[in-house]
C-alpha cells in the first residue's frame, strides 16, 4: 500500500529542498572564486620532478642548517682575520696596512645592507658579526702599531667607548640586524669600570663608576621605553637591546650598592661614613626615579632604594653610637622607612618600602635570640644543683655570660620590633591600596601575634640583660605566664583564635622556663609550683571559647580554644600539684613511705573532681593524669614492701571509689581488683608467707563472688566465664605444690576440695566445676597412688604389663562401638551443662 502526501504538504517539501540547494550552490560558488584567485598570488603550481629508483627527494636545507653554515663561515673568516692581524701584519707597509684594514672593514660593514635588501637576513647577520670582530681587531692593531706606549687599561676603556658608539649607531642604522645593538650595550658597560681601575680608584671609586654606568643604562632604558620614545627601535634587535640595558642597569647598580655597603662596614666615624652614605643615597635616589617612571619595576627599585637608604643612614647612626648599638640604629632607620607606607606615593613604591623595612626588621631579630634562648633554657642547669642556694643574680642563676652589647640592646631591639608590628596591626585596615581588603585579616593576625611574641620576649630578657636579683628572675616569667594565660582563656575578640593559641604557647614557654629556675632554693620551688598549680587550674576553669567572628563581622581564622586546651591545662595543673606535694614532703624531711602516702592525695583529689566532672570531655584526660600521679607515688615505696603494700591498697581504695560511678565502673573496677590483689601479695611476701594458697585463695574467693553475681544477673552465662578463672587461680598452684609436697595435709585438703567441686558440678550441672574438680581429683589420686603402683609394677613379672595392655586393647577393640556411644553420651551430657 503506497501513502501519497497531500499536495500542499508535498509542495512545502519541494520548496524546502530547493532552498537548501540554493544555499549549497552559494557556498560552492564562493569557494570557487577564492580558489581561482589563489594561483595569481602564489605563482604557478610547482612541477613534480620524477625521483629515480633507489633515491629519495631531498628537501631544501632548513633554516637551522643554514644558520649553522653561516655561523661556521663567519667563524672561519674571523679566524682568518685574527691570523692575518697577528701574523701577516708585519709584512705590509704602512700604506698596505691602512688599505687592507680600510677595504676589509668597510666592505664587511657595507655588505649587510645589500644582503638585507635582497632578503638574505641570515647571511647579513653573519657578515655583520664578522664586521664587528674586524672593528675590534682594528682597534687592537691601532694600539699595537701606533700607540704602544699608551696605558693598556686606558686605551681599552677608550676603545670600548668608541666601539660601543660605532656599533650602536650601526645597529640603529640597520635596524633589522639583531647583533650590533646588544653587543654595543654590553660593551658600553666596560669604559667607566676600566677608567676607574686605571685611575687607581679604590672600592668606593669603582662603586661610583658602576653607579654612573647604571645611571646611564637607566636613562637609555627609559628613553627606549615604548611609551616614552618617539621612535623606539623596532624588531628583535630593539627588544633585545632594551632587555639587555635593563638587566645591565640592575646588575651594575646592585654591585655598586653592595660595594658601597661593604665600604661602610669599617667606617668608625660619621666622617668616614660620609662617602659610602653619599653613594648609597645617590643609588636610592636613582632607584626612586626608576620606580616613579617605570611602574613595572617600581616594587624592586623601591625595595632596593629603601635598603640602600637604611644602610646609609643607619651606618652614620652606627658610627655615632657606642659599640654594640649598630643593630638598633639600623632598626630605627627601618622603622622610619616604614612610616613612608602611609605617604602619598604610588602603591608599588610603598610596597617596596614596606618590604625593605620589614626585611631589615626581621634581620635585626637574630641579634636578640641568644638572650631569649639563654633565659628560656638556662634554668635547666639547676636540675643537677637542686636547692644549692640563692644565686647572686639572674645570670648566675641561668649560668650564662652575655656580651656587653646584648646587655642593653636585646630588649630594645625586641621592643622596637614589637611596636612596629603593633603599629602595622593598626595601620593595615587603612592601607587598602597596599594590601587588598580581602587579604587584610591574615596579615593583621600575623602582625598581632608577632607583636605579642616579641613584646613577651622583650620583657622576658630584661632580668638577664640587667642581671637583676634572683627574685626578679622568678617574678618576671611567672608574671608573663599569668598574663599570657589570662589572654588565652579570656581573649578579646580582636585576638582571634590565632592570638589565643599564641598566648597559650607563650604561657607554656614561661612556665617551662620558671619551673626549673625555681629549683635553686626551697621557698622558691614551693612558691613557683603552687603558683603554677593555681594558674593552670584557674585557667582550666575560666577557659572560654573565642568568638566565631571578629570585631568587623568576618569569620575567625581557625578553631576556637575548646575542650582539648581545657584538658591540657587540667593535666598540667595535676602535674604541678604532684610536684608541689613531692617538694613539700622533701622540704619537711618526711621518709620515703610518708612521701608516697602523701602523693596519693593528688589522685584522691582528682577522683573527687572526676565525680563532679562526670561525662565532660575534660574528665578522662584529667583522671588519667591523676592515675599517673598515683603510679608516681609507688616509686618512693619500692624499697619498702610494707609501705608499698599500703600504697597499693590505698590506690585500690581510690580506684574502688572511682568504680562507684557507672561510667568508670568497668575500668576502675578491674584496676581496683588488681591493686588489692597485688597489695595483698606484697604484704604476704613482706610477712614471709610462702604457701601459695595464701596468695591465691583471696583471689579465688573474690572471683567466685563476682561469678555468682554474674550468674544471678545472667543465668545463661557460661560457668567457665563465671567460675573458671577463680577456680584455676587456686587449683593450678595448689596442684603444683601438692606434687612436690611430702606431707599428707595439702593433698588431702586439695582432694576433698576437688571432690566437693566435682559433686557440686554434677549436682548443679556446671561444666567448669565438674571438669576442673574431676581433673584435680584425678591428679591428686594419681599422685597418692603413684608410689604403690610403682611398687606393684616392680613386683610383677616383666611380661605381665605388656600382656595386660594387650588384653585391654583387645577388650576396647571388641567393644569399640559401645565405648564410642558412651563417649558421645558423656560429651552430650557435658554439653548440656553451663
Amino acid at each position: 500500500m503506497e501513502n501519497v502526501p497531500h499536495p500542499a504538504r508535498e509542495l512545502a517539501l519541494i520548496d524546502q529542498e530547493l532552498t537548501r540547494l540554493d544555499a549549497r550552490r552559494g557556498q560552492l560558488l564562493a569557494r570557487r572564486s577564492y580558489l581561482t584567485a589563489v594561483p595569481a598570488r602564489l605563482g604557478p603550481e610547482p612541477v613534480a620532478r620524477p625521483v629515480a629508483a633507489g633515491t629519495t627527494a631531498s628537501p631544501s636545507a632548513p633554516p637551522s642548517a643554514q644558520n649553522v653554515l653561516l655561523a661556521l663561515g663567519g667563524v672561519l673568516l674571523t679566524v682568518a682575520a685574527i691570523a692575518f692581524t697577528l701574523v701577516s701584519w708585519g709584512h705590509l707597509g704602512i700604506g698596505g696596512r691602512s688599505a687592507v684594514l680600510t677595504v676589509i672593514t668597510l666592505a664587511a660593514l657595507a655588505a649587510p645592507a645589500a644582503l638585507l635588501r635582497r632578503g638574505l637576513s641570515s647571511t647579513a647577520e653573519a657578515v655583520a658579526a664578522f664586521a664587528l670582530v674586524l672593528t675590534a681587531l682594528d682597534a687592537y692593531a691601532l694600539y699595537a702599531v701606533a700607540l704602544p706606549g699608551v696605558d693598556g687599561l686606558r686605551y681599552t676603556a677608550a676603545a670600548c667607548a668608541a666601539l660601543a658608539a660605532l656599533w650602536g649607531g650601526y645597529g640603529a642604522l640597520l635596524g633589522r640586524l639583531r647583533g650590533p645593538l646588544p653587543v654595543a650595550v654590553a660593551t658600553a658597560q666596560l669604559p667607566p669600570l676600566l677608567w676607574s681601575v686605571a685611575a687607581g680608584a679604590g672600592t668606593l671609586g669603582v662603586a661610583w663608576a658602576l653607579l654612573a654606568t647604571a645611571a646611564a643604562d637607566t636613562a637609555v632604558a627609559l628613553w627606549l621605553a615604548p611609551r616614552h620614545a618617539a621612535k623606539p627601535p623596532r624588531g628583535a634587535s630593539g627588544r633585545a637591546a632594551r632587555s639587555l640595558v635593563v638587566a645591565a642597569a640592575f646588575a651594575t647598580a646592585a654591585v655598586a650598592l653592595l660595594l658601597a655597603g661593604w665600604s661602610s662596614v669599617p667606617a668608625g666615624t660619621p666622617a668616614a661614613m660620609a662617602g659610602p652614605a653619599a653613594l648609597l643615597l645617590t643609588g636610592a635616589a636613582l632607584g626612586l626615579l626608576v620606580a616613579w617612571r617605570a611602574p613595572e619595576a617600581a616594587f624592586v627599585c623601591a625595595a632596593g632604594a629603601g635598603l640602600a637608604s637604611v644602610v646609609a643612614v643607619g651606618g652614620v647612626v652606627r658610627a655615632a653610637l657606642p659599640a654594640g648599638w649598630a643593630v638598633l640604629g639600623y632598626l630605627l632607620c627601618a622603622v622610619g622607612l616604614l612610616t613612608v607606607v602611609r605617604a602619598g606615593l604610588p602603591r608599588a613604591v610603598r610596597q617596596g618600602f614596606g618590604a625593605a623595612g620589614g626585611a631589615v626588621t626581621a634581620a635585626a631579630l637574630p641579634w636578640a635570640l641568644p638572650s631569649v634562648a639563654a633565659t628560656l633554657l638556662g634554668g635547666a642547669t639547676r636540675i643537677t644543683e637542686i636547692w644549692s642556694g640563692a644565686p647572686e643574680g639572674t645570670r648566675a642563676a641561668l649560668g650564662v655570660h652575655l656580651a656587653a652589647a646584648w646587655q642593653v640592646t636585646a630588649p630594645l631591639v625586641l621592643a622596637t620590633a614589637a611596636g612596629t608590628l603593633a603599629v602595622a596591626y593598626r595601620w593595615l585596615p587603612r592601607l587598602a591600596d597596599v594590601v587588598p581588603v580581602a587579604e587584610v585579616r591574615r596579615p593583621r593576625a600575623a602582625a598581632l601575634c608577632g607583636a605579642g611574641v616579641l613584646g613577651w620576649a622583650a620583657v622576658l630578657v630584661v632580668p638577664v640583660v640587667g642581671d637583676l636579683p634572683y627574685a626578679a628572675a622568678l617574678a618576671v616569667p611567672l608574671g608573663l605566664t599569668t598574663a599570657a594565660l589570662a589572654l588565652a582563656v579570656r581573649p578579646h575578640a580582636a585576638l582571634g583564635p590565632a592570638g589565643a593559641y599564641t598566648a597559650l604557647v607563650l604561657a607554656l614557654a614561661g612556665a617551662a622556663a620558671v619551673a626549673p629556675l625555681s629549683l635553686a632554693t626551697r621557698p622558691a620551688t614551693l612558691t613557683v609550683l603552687a603558683a603554677l598549680t593555681a594558674l593552670f587550674a584557674g585557667a582550666a576553669v575560666a577557659l572560654r571559647t573565642v568568638p566565631a567572628q571578629g570585631p568587623d563581622g568576618s569569620p575567625s581564622l581557625g578553631p576556637a580554644l575548646g575542650e582539648p586546651v581545657r584538658a591540657l591545662l587540667g593535666c598540667l595543673a595535676v602535674g604541678c600539684a604532684a610536684a608541689l606535694v613531692g617538694a613539700a614532703t622533701a622540704v619537711a624531711g618526711l621518709s620515703a613511705g610518708a612521701t608516697a602516702v602523701a602523693l596519693l592525695a593528688v589522685p584522691a583529689a582528682v577522683a573527687l573532681l572526676g565525680a563532679r566532672l562526670r561525662e565532660r570531655p575534660v574528665a578522662v584526660p584529667v583522671e588519667c593524669a591523676g592515675a599517673a600521679a598515683g603510679l608516681l607515688a609507688i616509686a618512693p615505696a619500692l624499697g619498702h614492701p610494707p609501705v608499698l603494700a599500703l600504697v597499693l591498697a590505698l590506690c585500690g581504695v581510690i580506684a574502688a571509689g572511682t568504680a562507684v560511678r557507672a561510667e568508670r565502673r568497668r575500668v576502675a573496677g578491674y584496676a581496683a581488683t588488681v591493686l588489692f590483689v597485688v597489695a595483698a601479695w606484697v604484704r604476704l611476701g613482706a610477712s614471709g608467707v610462702s604457701m601459695p594458697e595464701a596468695y591465691t585463695l583471696p583471689v579465688t574467693v573474690a572471683a567466685l563472688a563476682v561469678g555468682v553475681v554474674r550468674r544471678r544477673r545472667d543465668p545463661e552465662a557460661s560457668s567457665w566465664t563465671a567460675y573458671g578463672p577463680g577456680l584455676g587461680a587456686t587449683l593450678a598452684p595448689s596442684l603444683l605444690a601438692a606434687w612436690g609436697d611430702p606431707h599428707w595435709a595439702r593433698p588431702l585438703l586439695l582432694g576433698l576440695a576437688a571432690l566437693a567441686l566435682t559433686l557440686a558440678g554434677a549436682r548443679l550441672r556446671l561444666q567448669a566445676l565438674l571438669v576442673l574438680g574431676g581433673a584435680a581429683l584425678a591428679l591428686v589420686a594419681l599422685h597418692e597412688l603413684a608410689p604403690y603402683v610403682v611398687q606393684v609394677v616392680g613386683a610383677l613379672p616383666r611380661w605381665l604389663p605388656p600382656a595386660l595392655a594387650g588384653l585391654l586393647l583387645l577388650g576396647v577393640g571388641a567393644t569399640y562401638e559401645q565405648r564410642l556411644r558412651d563417649a558421645r553420651r558423656v560429651r552430650r551430657g557435658l554439653g548440656r551443662m553451663r
